[in-house]
């Protein structure tokens, strides 16, 4: 499922409008995107939880020729399921 499936599954279910449901997606990202910017956590309870972790710089290595390059450190987002998701999938 892409995001343009998931619009229109989304507008067919509560009855709206593909643009509403556009807009309702992308206002849900948004806040999303936004508190995990802060470093907030954003937890949705039964489906999972987003929070960002620091990954600390450290040694790579070059697959084609071999060389030792160094690589940045960087905040990851991370995702944990919750119990209803893992349960419906499992």
């Amino acid at each position: 499922m892409n995001k343009t499936d998931l619009i229109d599954a989304m507008a067919e279910q509560a009855g709206i409008t593909k643009a509403a449901a556009k807009k309702a997606l992308e206002c849900a990202l948004t806040e999303i995107e936004g508190a995990l910017k802060k470093g907030n956590r954003v937890s949705l309870v039964g489906f999972g939880s987003w929070s960002v972790s620091n990954r600390a710089a450290r040694d790579g290595r070059n697959p084609q020729t071999g060389e030792t390059i160094k690589i940045a450190a960087k905040n990851i987002v991370k995702f944990k399921a919750g119990s209803d998701l893992s349960n419906a999938v499992n």
